[in-house]
C-alpha cells in the first residue's frame, strides 16, 4: 500500500483497480491518521466514520464483482463545513449553527456521491467563510502543518490542512475572495477557483452570492481537473449556473499541450510594484523562470483599476453578507432558547455571531442603508464593472495572467487578528478574480513536501471565463517540469 502522503486521485485509482489495496484499507488508514494527528492541527470539525467505512465496502464489492468504477470511486475527500451533506452537521464554523443537521445534499455532493467518492468528514473554516486565516472559527483555529505556530490561510483552512496533513486525498472549499487559493498557497497545494456559474452553489451556505464559488484543493493540478470535471455543469437548483461550452469537460481532462505551448502570458505591472515579502518574491521569480523555460511568450499588461479592488470588495461583500445572514434569526434552523418575545429571540441568537461576522454584517447594513446606498454600494458596483473591463482588455492581448496568490507566506497565529485591515490585505491579489467572475488557480512554486524548514509559496494563473483548460493545461505542464508529482 502506498504511504498516505503519496496518494493522489490518479495513483489511488490505479492501485484500487489493480487490486494493490482495498478502499477500506485506505479509508481506515486515513481515519486512524486523523485521530492521531488532528488533535494538534484541528482540521476536522466532524468525522463520518460509519458512512465512510460503509461506502468503502461498497466500492470494494464493485471491484470484486468486476464492475467498472469511476476515477473518483473510493477516493477519501474532506468537505468544508459550509457545504451541505444530508444528515450530517453543517456549522459553517459558527455557534449559531452548532446543532444544525443538513436535510439535503449540495449539488456538488450529490454529483460526487454518484461517482462513489467517500467523505471522511467536515472541515474547519472561518465563521461563515469570513476570514483569511481560519482563526475566526467558533471551534478554535486550525494550524498549518508546515509550522504549527502559523495559520493555514482561510477561509478554507481546514480543507487545505486535511490535504497537506495527509488526512484526505483531496478536498472541497469555497472561494469568495481567495478562500481556496490563499490556503492552498500557504499549505503547498493546488487550489482552483472556477468561473462563476461553472459549479452549482446549491447547498453552499451563502456568504456573498455574487462572489462565492465551490472548488477543489488538491495535491496536483490533474487532481483538481478531475474533481472540477465531476462537479461542474448547469444545475436547475442554481439560477446562476450555466450550460458549459461544448468539449469543455473533455478539454479539462485532456489538455492539448501543443495549444498550451502557444499561450501568451501576461504580467500585470500593478501586481509587482512591491509589498511582497522576500520569500514570496523569490518564489515568484523561480516560478517565472520555470515558466520561461517552457518557451512561452510573455507580455507586460496593465490592470489599472486593481488598486480599487480591495475597497470595492469590502463594500459589495459585506452588503451581500448582511442580506444573506439575516436568515439566521433563531426561528429557523437550530433554536436553543426559551425566549418570551421576538426581540429576545433576535438578541440572544445574533449574539452567537463572532466578532468578524458582526463587523461585516454591520458594515454591510450601513452601506445598504438609506442615504449611503448610492455613495458606497452603487459606486462599488460601478468600480467592479471597470475591473471586469480591465480583464477583458487584457485578455485581448494575452491568454493567461501570472500573479502572486498572496503577498506573504503563512503568518503567525494571532499576528493579524487585532488589525482587520492587515488581515484583509492578505487577499489583495485574489479578490479581483472574484469581482470579475473569472477562473484562477494557485499552484505551488515547487514540491514543498520535500523541502526542509521552508514555507510554501504559490502563484496564480488567471484566464478568461470558461477557459479553465488554459490554466489547468499550463498548470499540468508546469508541474511536469518541476516534478510536483515526484
Amino acid at each position: 500500500m502506498l504511504p498516505l502522503n503519496e496518494l493522489t486521485i490518479k495513483n489511488f485509482h490505479e492501485g484500487l483497480k489493480n487490486k494493490k489495496f482495498k478502499a477500506l484499507e485506505i479509508v481506515q488508514a486515513f481515519l486512524n491518521h486523523i485521530k492521531e494527528r488532528d488533535k494538534k492541527i484541528n482540521a476536522y470539525l466532524f468525522l463520518d466514520e460509519e458512512s465512510a467505512i460503509k461506502q468503502a465496502e461498497i466500492v470494494d464489492l464493485k471491484i470484486a464483482q468486476g464492475e467498472e468504477i469511476d476515477i473518483l470511486a473510493g477516493v477519501p475527500l474532506a468537505i468544508k463545513d459550509n457545504i451541505l451533506i444530508k444528515d450530517l452537521p453543517c456549522t459553517a464554523g459558527s455557534k449559531i449553527l452548532e446543532n444544525y443537521i443538513a436535510s439535503y445534499d449540495a449539488t456538488v455532493i450529490k454529483k460526487l456521491k454518484e461517482k462513489n467518492a467517500i467523505f471522511l468528514g467536515k472541515t474547519n473554516l472561518d465563521e461563515f467563510a469570513m476570514g483569511s486565516s481560519t482563526e475566526n472559527s467558533a471551534f478554535g483555529p486550525t494550524k498549518n502543518p508546515y509550522d504549527l505556530e502559523r495559520v493555514p490561510g482561510g477561509s478554507s483552512g481546514g480543507s487545505a490542512v486535511a490535504v497537506a496533513g495527509h488526512m484526505a486525498i483531496a478536498s472541497l472549499g469555497s472561494d469568495t475572495g481567495g478562500s481556496i487559493r490563499q490556503p492552498a498557497s500557504f499549505c503547498g497545494l493546488v487550489g482552483l477557483k472556477p468561473t462563476y456559474g461553472a459549479v452549482s452553489r446549491f447547498g453552499l451556505i451563502a456568504m456573498a452570492s455574487s462572489l462565492d464559488q465551490i472548488g477543489p484543493i488538491t495535491k496536483t493540478v490533474e487532481d483538481s481537473a478531475i474533481i472540477f470535471e465531476a462537479i461542474s455543469g448547469k444545475d436547475e437548483f442554481d439560477a446562476t449556473s450555466v450550460e458549459l461550452p461544448q468539449n469543455f469537460k473533455k478539454e479539462i481532462l485532456n489538455p492539448d499541450f501543443n495549444y498550451i505551448k502557444n499561450l501568451t502570458i501576461g504580467i500585470p505591472k500593478e501586481y509587482f510594484v512591491g509589498g511582497l515579502d522576500k520569500d514570496t518574491e523569490n518564489g515568484l521569480d523561480l516560478a517565472l523562470k520555470n515558466l520561461k523555460s517552457l518557451g512561452l511568450k510573455f507580455k507586460e499588461i496593465s490592470l489599472p483599476h486593481t488598486k480599487y479592488a480591495l475597497s470595492c470588495y469590502y463594500i459589495i461583500m459585506p452588503a451581500e453578507v448582511s442580506s444573506n445572514l439575516a436568515r439566521f434569526d433563531g426561528i429557523r434552523y437550530a433554536r436553543t432558547y426559551e425566549e418570551k418575545s421576538l426581540l429576545e429571540i433576535y438578541f440572544k441568537n445574533k449574539s452567537l455571531f463572532g466578532p468578524e461576522t458582526k463587523r461585516r454584517i454591520i458594515l454591510g447594513t450601513f452601506v445598504l442603508s438609506s442615504g449611503y446606498y448610492d455613495a458606497y454600494y452603487k459606486k462599488a458596483q460601478q468600480v467592479r464593472a471597470l475591473i471586469i473591463e480591465d480583464f477583458k482588455k487584457a485578455f485581448k492581448e494575452v491568454d493567461v495572467i501570472f500573479a502572486p496568490t498572496s503577498p506573504t507566506v503563512a503568518f503567525k497565529i494571532g499576528e493579524k487578528t487585532s488589525d482587520p485591515l492587515s488581515m484583509y490585505l492578505s487577499d489583495i491579489f485574489t479578490i479581483p478574480v472574484n469581482l470579475a467572475g473569472i477562473p484562477a488557480i494557485s499552484i505551488p512554486v515547487k514540491n514543498y513536501h520535500q523541502a526542509q524548514n521552508e514555507l510554501p509559496v504559490g502563484f496564480q494563473l488567471i484566464t478568461r471565463h470558461f477557459e479553465e483548460k488554459n490554466i489547468l493545461g499550463l498548470g499540468r505542464f508546469y508541474e511536469k517540469i518541476i516534478g510536483l508529482n515526484d
